[in-house]
C-alpha cells in the first residue's frame, strides 16, 4: 500500500503550475492544464482565483469550495 503524503505548502505561478511541498519534504511542480477544462477546476482557467490557491484539508484549495486530490498532486507531479 502506497503512503498518503499530504501538501504542507503551495504556490501557484502563472503558467497553471503549482509548486508544491509535501510533508517528506519533497519540493514537484504539478501542471494544472489539462484540468483545468473539468468541473469544478472550469472556474479557475484565466481567472484571478487559480493565484488563490492554499493548503488546506492536507491538499490544495481554492475559494469557491474547489479542491483536488493530493494522491493526484503526487503521481501526476514531477520533482522540483
Amino acid at each position: 500500500m502506497e503512503m498518503l503524503l499530504d501538501v504542507v505548502s503551495v504556490e501557484p505561478h502563472k503558467d497553471n503550475t503549482l509548486l508544491l511541498i509535501f510533508e517528506n519534504q519533497e519540493k514537484r511542480l504539478f501542471d494544472m492544464t489539462p484540468y483545468l477544462d473539468k468541473k469544478p477546476f472550469t472556474k479557475l482557467k484565466g481567472s484571478p482565483l487559480f493565484m488563490k490557491a492554499t493548503v488546506a484539508y492536507s491538499t490544495v484549495v481554492w475559494p469557491g469550495n474547489i479542491d483536488i486530490a493530493p494522491e493526484t498532486l503526487w503521481d501526476n507531479s514531477k520533482r522540483a
